[in-house]
């Protein structure tokens, strides 16, 4: 019999279809792998923002988590939106629990319109409970910042902050650079388990919807390790599939605000007969 490589995502809903939940199991989905979740909150959002946050209570997370593991399984599991310590709490004892080796981490803290999405003393537990039994980490600059305490203005910063948050080679980091200012991003990747540093340049597309491209990113780097690719190669995977997908993104209308990339852009190539 055939097995599915699979990644389970636990994170937030996003009503509006373009990030979190929804998100990662379009991304997951089109990497070819099965994507199960578990939900921490529900958020009522669309491309304008976040109105409104409702957390899931914790005993239903923690069954959520312990009724995939336990009879589905993952060979990967994606972490998104962690509103509280006590969330973040619960899922690092999961993990530990079921012993994950492949966890890439999205320290989601900030909606693309600017709505804080996590309580501050979350933080902390992230980083003391969660980021070392995580494989990877994948900050934005504005999340790397309060990750590391610092400000980070050019991408000469970039290298040492990802050495940095590895924590003395614990956890890989791919530093996503898309919130500096220039045509030209290079996103640095930290391979903490052989030392390596990879850059990933890039031509920054001029559109609005970017609205989930790090839920996105992230999904398709565990869908990748979960096909069993090693981590660069996982890396420069998640990369390209993102690239392609805020492409052929770009192209579309939806809402009013910051849509969603494209994340079944390998699907649309083949037309209606694909259907």
């Amino acid at each position: 019999m055939k097995k599915y490589d699979r990644v389970l995502t636990i994170a937030g809903s996003d009503s509006g279809g373009g990030a979190g939940i929804q998100a990662d199991i379009k991304a997951i989905s089109a990497m070819g792998c099965y994507a199960a979740s578990a939900i921490t909150a529900v958020t009522v959002q669309n491309t304008l923002g976040v109105q409104a946050v409702h957390p899931v209570p914790l005993d239903i997370l923690e069954g959520q988590i312990d009724s995939v593991l336990s009879d589905i399984g993952a060979d990967a599991v994606k972490i998104g939106m962690l509103h509280s310590a006590a969330v973040v709490d619960l899922v690092a004892y999961m993990l530990e629990k079921y012993r994950i080796r492949n966890v890439v981490l999205d320290p989601v803290m900030v909606s693309t319109s600017g709505h804080r999405l996590i309580e501050e003393d979350a933080v902390q537990v992230i980083k003391n409970r969660l980021m070392p039994l995580a494989r990877v980490i994948t900050p934005n600059i504005p999340e790397a910042e309060i990750l590391a305490g610092c400000r980070i203005v050019s991408e000469s910063d970039l290298d040492l902050i990802a050495r940095n948050l590895s924590g003395g080679n614990k956890v890989s980091v791919l530093l996503k650079a898309g919130h500096l200012d220039g045509e030209s991003l290079v996103d640095y990747f930290y391979n903490a388990e052989d030392g390596t540093m990879t850059k990933f340049p890039s031509e920054r597309v001029r559109t609005k919807n970017t609205h989930g491209t790090g839920c996105t990113l992230s999904s398709a780097f565990a869908a990748a390790l979960a096909r069993g690719e090693d981590l660069t190669c996982a890396a420069k995977s998640a990369k390209a599939y993102i690239g392609q997908a805020i492409i052929s993104g770009a192209e579309y209308e939806i809402g009013g605000g910051y849509g969603p990339v494209d994340h079944f852009f390998c699907l649309r190539a083949f037309g209606d007969t694909a259907l």
